[in-house]
């Protein structure tokens, strides 16, 4: 702006020395002469009252600049004020399996999922996080724990809360999970105090002790061990005991001790966290200790633009005198494992946000999980699982489809003996709020 006033300034002065003005008289030369000092300091005048003008646009926009950021920080303050938010979800399932012979006559099943709440908050300092998910067939809480961040890098938490191990917060992109879910490994809560040493220094630490399972352990005060989200022991497998049966020697986890390391790399476009996770505890029967459990994993989870790779190796022991299967249950649902086995799993992701109406983001993704060497010396649980999900506003869509031997939920139990491999389409509609 001060330039262009110049140059018209300048340009109006250049009118008044016009060629005529080299053929005046001494003495117009001398009244020219002075209209232009004249000019001259007016151009000075003006450009010293473009420069205040200038400086007093600056210190505006300044002013306006702190303003916003005043305004974008009041958010912030108000998330710190007292409080609990409720959500939750509903979710609908659509199967369609190669082992089962109605479901296949009536050309699948719709039934309906889950209605889940959620609280989240706090009050004073302390923190709190629940879940609870109601099912046709049962209720379960998930988690329910108070939390308190007494550092800038370490936050307690007491109550139901996640077991820390493997990769996190899921070894897995699809509705089903990996296979280490089944195994108790993966997505499991129980009764404890967790302390999180949060990302700094390129490195996370979460260490747990949990006194039982979410149910109280073996003699909990519940109508059925198996009404739980996560898997867990609930018994050992006798002699005459049916791989689905009620486990005629219960038995409950208590006293475990739960590490997960994670340090962060960057390499480019490249990160990558590499982990280890551990954790032992014992086994009760109601009267006595009965025996003792581990397990370890290696893990990596790397990020390349829109791509994701998890990798996963697991081994675990159940060390029980005589005993070679255990039996697990969630879902209202009792299962089996072998006391020992070691598990591999391979997953591959590709994110894409989108802008087609309510659709913002898909995500292409392929699991594979697999556990082998069983000390029971049934066959492998294999289970691969193609698909995709969709976000549109609250609405999150999986599309799966599923090529699994011997894996729960999908025709077959994790000691099973078949070498058939069974198929399952689903497609599982939740809505959030």
């Amino acid at each position: 702006m001060k330039t262009h006033c110049r140059i018209a300034l300048i340009a109006a002065a250049g009118c008044l020395v016009s060629p005529a003005a080299f053929a005046a008289t001494p003495a117009e030369t001398d009244e020219i002469k002075q209209q232009l000092e004249l000019l001259k300091a007016q151009i000075s005048a003006l450009e010293a009252r473009l420069v205040e003008q200038e400086q007093q646009q600056t210190e505006l926009v300044e002013q306006q600049a702190r303003g916003l950021a005043v305004a974008e920080a009041e958010p912030v303050a108000e998330k710190k004020q007292d409080g609990i938010k409720l959500g939750g979800a509903i979710r609908t399932n659509y199967s369609h399996t190669s082992y089962s012979e109605g479901n296949k006559d009536r050309g699948g099943d719709f039934d309906f999922d889950i209605f889940r709440l959620n609280l989240n908050g706090s009050i004073g300092d302390v923190l709190l996080n629940a879940e609870i998910r109601f099912f046709d067939y049962m209720t379960a809480v998930k988690y329910a724990y108070v939390g308190y961040q007494f550092t800038d890098d370490w936050q307690v938490q007491a109550g139901i809360t996640k077991v820390p191990f493997g990769n996190w917060p899921y070894n897995s992109h699809n509705w089903f999970f990996s296979t280490n879910y089944y195994i108790g490994l993966e997505d499991d809560h129980d009764l404890g105090i967790l302390f999180k040493r949060q990302l700094s220094d390129n490195w996370q630490l979460d260490l747990g002790f949990f006194v039982n399972d979410e149910l109280g352990g073996v003699d909990g005060y519940v109508g059925s061990r198996a009404d739980r989200y996560s898997y867990d022991i609930v018994g050992a497998r006798l002699p005459g005991d049916g791989i689905y049966d009620d486990p005629a020697q219960p038995l409950g986890e208590y006293n475990t001790l739960s590490g997960r390391f994670g340090y962060h790399v960057s390499h480019g476009e490249l990160k990558t966290e590499l982990g280890v996770s551990a954790l032992a505890g014992g086994l009760h029967n109601g009267q006595t200790r009965a025996g003792d459990y581990n397990a370890w994993a290696l893990h990596s989870n790397s990020y390349f633009h829109n791509w994701n790779l998890q990798l996963q190796y697991t081994q675990y022991e159940y060390d029980i005198d005589g005993v070679e299967q255990m039996a697990v249950g969630a879902y209202a649902f009792y299962d089996s494992i072998a006391a020992e086995a070691t598990s591999a799993t391979v997953n591959l992701a590709y994110s894409v946000p989108v802008e087609w109406g309510p659709v913002t983001g898909l995500q292409f993704y392929n699991n594979y999980g697999l556990v082998y060497d069983k000390s029971d010396g049934s066959r492998d649980t294999m289970m691969n699982i193609t698909g995709f999900s969709v976000a549109a506003g609250g609405l999150f869509t999986y599309f799966d489809l599923v090529h699994a031997k011997n894996q729960p939920f999908v025709g077959g139990s994790a000691i099973g003996d078949s070498n058939e491999t069974e198929r399952r389409f689903n497609i599982n509609i939740g809505y959030y709020f």
